[in-house]
């Protein structure tokens, strides 16, 4: 996940079919009962304004992550801004609504329904008669075949990440009309709504070659309310315009810049007025808070004239009282520096108030992953000891209540709160309890106190086999890691404190990011102790060690039980390093101990979740519409692939069981919306009991944005309506955006 990318989905056929009420567990809601699906724990937050209310015209410079490879959703190095541009100027079939679930998009579908189910599944889609390509053309059923062939995954010339549900048409046909459009599929397949969305004209799916290559920086049809212009690798940047042929509500903006500005660097390019629109972490969201406070007349800053005449007078005192004339312009030298980094700053501060921060929760979910392919994890007993030492609401306070947050703990893999799939299934687990992790502990094997060998097992972190990265190895002295637990001390970082994250937006392995330096954790200052001192001082190495205050390490065949905990070393992965540091805590008072190990932005997924690499890590999951989809590749279990290697496809975990598949194979063949549900949230308990992925919290999303630009900022689950954004008339505009409006950017 962004590492956010859902790559290749995979569905398989259903096994068996099971009734909803014979699903039922008894954590989860019965037949007849409330929908434990809930409500979102937070809304849009994007200051929503009428259309009559905003201006014509303007640019919007949208501050994101990249400029993208390819502009093609469905290549494997797609990315988020590859999506951004595609829901602005390609059809959707379905957007998500407010809940977090697929409604019908009105400017493409009359309506869509399934007409048949015997002797085979048809959905019969009505399109829009007012929908028409930017060439003119009419959207029709040569479109949509087109992108069926590209997607079935029959033809290999084409280079397609993803082709599920696709792979499940049998054909697809013109029906009574242009505007009719006939999907007959070979085997039933709930998830309909996720296809052709997008939608691609057929000039981009029609032969391999345009598949391929067509589509990576250009787009010459398209069909939303804006169009692309032009991919520009060398500003960094995607320009979008309106489209003249757009039939719906026209767009308000003349045009959106897509801009990318690393996560550490929009603060200041907020401040210089080069963006509009912008995601941000929590530190960033202090400084425009503290921006729009009223400034203290206490402590005025000096204008320039007033600077140079004070540093001269303090170098006139230095040289007349006996100083170094070289070292007092050196110590002058450096103040004024200072003074002109504090005077920056102000500036900067001073244009900040033309921005608010909007705030929503993201539709993602941070996880503690515990890699179950060998070493201690691979027992789950040790696993779900790990699990119910943690305290989740504690957890989520920590990242969600400084930043106003709702502080609820997530309580499903597959969905988040409001969503349709959604229900607390963590009682398959049950609750922390510190007791029993560490009879579970003990049921293994691993016992309080026990001996350990040497020093070298016991600093090694327990796990899959391999050696560690250079940012790991052991050396003499203070190597700049840290192994919770052996000195009987908290971690001193931020994580046992105030839980105050130190930055967001960004906790890592999904989008975000923020603009602070990296904490001082537990994975970076504290020495270790050393075990088998001086001889008499102490008894001897491998002496069984008294209990302590019930956290005492465990230990096993002579080695203690240490795990790895890997996490990004990035500018915008503080919050993930706060969470770890508590996790840490928590482990360590049923007697584990844990090694933060801090890798490369760039290594982290791909050289540590992906291979394996690790024993405990932290990242994201983007929440779908369609989990019996999308949901299924990251809690499959891992099977032996011919080459003798296991494809784990996307569970990094390593963590599945038969039942769980069969479970997800019964439900996307389930056309009944409350029987698949009940299928979901079974297969959910089921993965809580493995505890193989324990979900934490729903991410923080963040967004400074102009103080005068409405429809536009934290979108939550919702889509964005890219027709709806601009900038406020100036009559109704709000304070501190003088400056802004339809001229804003260029």
């Amino acid at each position: 996940m962004s590492h956010d990318g859902v790559g290749p989905r995979a569905a398989l056929r259903s096994l068996a079919f099971l009734t909803a009420c014979v699903l039922a567990v008894p954590a989860l809601a019965g037949c007849g009962s409330d929908d434990p699906a809930g409500k979102p724990l937070a809304g849009a937050d994007i200051a929503r304004a009428d259309r009559s209310a905003i201006a014509d015209g303007g640019t919007l410079r949208w501050a994101v992550d990249t400029v993208p490879e390819t502009l093609n959703t469905f290549q494997s190095d797609a990315d988020t801004t590859t999506a951004r541009v595609a829901q602005a100027v390609l059809p959707s079939m379905y957007r998500m609504d407010g809940r977090g679930r697929p409604v019908r998009n009105p400017d493409y579908l009359e309506s869509a329904e399934v007409v048949d189910t015997e002797p085979r599944q048809v959905v019969l889609y009505r399109l829009n008669q007012q929908a028409v390509w930017s060439d003119g053309r009419e959207i029709g059923a040569a479109d949509f075949a087109a992108q069926w062939r590209a997607l079935s995954g029959k033809d290999t010339a084409y280079w397609s990440a993803r082709n599920a549900g696709y792979d499940r048409i049998e054909k697809i046909e013109r029906g009574e009309n242009d505007l009719e459009v006939k999907v007959t599929f070979s085997r039933p397949y709930a998830d309909w709504k996720s296809l052709f969305t997008p939608l691609y004209p057929k000039e981009v799916m029609g032969t391999p070659d345009s598949f391929n290559d067509g589509a990576r920086r250009k787009l010459k049809v398209t069909a939303g309310p804006f169009t692309v212009k032009k991919v520009d690798t060398g500003k960094d940047e995607v320009t979008l315009t309106r489209n003249a042929r757009w039939w719906g509500d026209p767009a308000k903006l003349s045009t959106i810049v897509l801009r990318a500005v690393p996560h550490d660097k929009r603060i200041s390019a907020l401040g210089a007025g080069t963006v509009d629109l912008a995601e941000i972490g929590p530190a960033a969201a202090r400084r425009i808070t503290a921006a729009a406070l009223p400034r203290s007349a206490s402590s005025p800053l000096m204008g320039p004239g007033a600077e140079r005449s004070a540093a001269d007078a303090l170098r006139s005192w230095a040289v007349a009282n006996g100083s170094d004339e070289e070292a007092a312009d050196e110590e002058i030298s450096a103040r004024e520096k200072l003074r002109g980094k504090k005077v920056k700053y102000a500036r900067q501060q001073k244009a900040l108030t033309g921005f608010e921060v909007r705030t929503s929760l993201e539709p993602a979910y941070t996880q503690l992953a515990l890699n179950g392919a060998g070493g201690p994890l691979a027992d789950e007993r040790v696993r779900r000891a790990v699990a119910r030492a943690l305290d989740r609401k504690a957890i989520a306070e920590a990242v969600l209540k400084p930043l106003g947050l709702p502080a609820e703990p997530l309580g499903s893999h597959l969905a988040l709160s409001g969503q349709a799939a959604y229900a607390d299934g963590s009682g398959a687990l049950g609750e922390q309890d510190a007791k029993e992790a560490r009879a579970l502990l003990a049921d293994a094997g691993w016992v309080p106190g026990g001996p350990v060998k040497k020093e070298k097992d016991e600093e090694e972190a327990a796990g899959p086999e391999g050696g560690d990265s250079e940012e790991d190895t052991e050396s003499e002295g203070d190597d700049g890691t840290y192994i919770v637990g052996e000195d009987d001390k908290a971690p001193r970082d931020s994580g046992t404190g105030t839980g105050r994250p130190e930055q967001g937006g960004g906790d890592g392995a999904y989008s975000g990011g923020g603009d602070d330096k990296a904490p001082r954790d537990s994975g970076t200052s504290t020495k270790r102790l050393k075990q088998g001192g001086a001889p008499g001082a102490y008894a001897p190495k491998g002496t069984a060690a008294p209990a302590r205050a019930g956290n005492a390490r465990v230990a096993k065949d002579g080695k203690a039980l240490t795990l790895r905990f890997v996490l990004p070393s990035g500018p915008g992965s503080g919050t993930l390093r706060t969470v770890a540091g508590r996790i840490s805590t928590m482990l360590e008072r049923i007697g584990i101990g844990t090694r933060i190990t801090k890798v490369d932005d760039e290594s982290y997924f791909k050289d540590h979740i992906a291979s394996g690499e690790y024993d405990l890590a932290l990242y994201s999951w983007p929440a779908t519409a369609y989990p019996a989809t999308d949901a299924r590749p990251v809690h499959a279990k891992p099977v032996p692939a011919a080459d003798g290697s296991l494809n784990v496809e996307q569970n990094y975990t390593r963590v599945g069981t038969d039942q769980v598949d069969q479970l997800f194979d019964q439900a996307v063949t389930t056309l009944d919306d409350s029987a698949r549900r009940a299928l979901l949230r079974k297969a959910d308990s089921r993965i809580w009991a493995a505890a193989g992925s324990i979900p934490l919290y729903q991410r923080p999303q963040l967004t400074a944005a102009r103080k005068n630009l409405a429809n536009a900022g934290a979108f939550g689950f919702r889509t964005p309506v890219y027709e709806d954004m601009g900038f406020l008339r100036k009559p109704t505009r709000g304070p501190g955006a003088e400056g802004a409006g339809p001229s804003a950017g260029g």
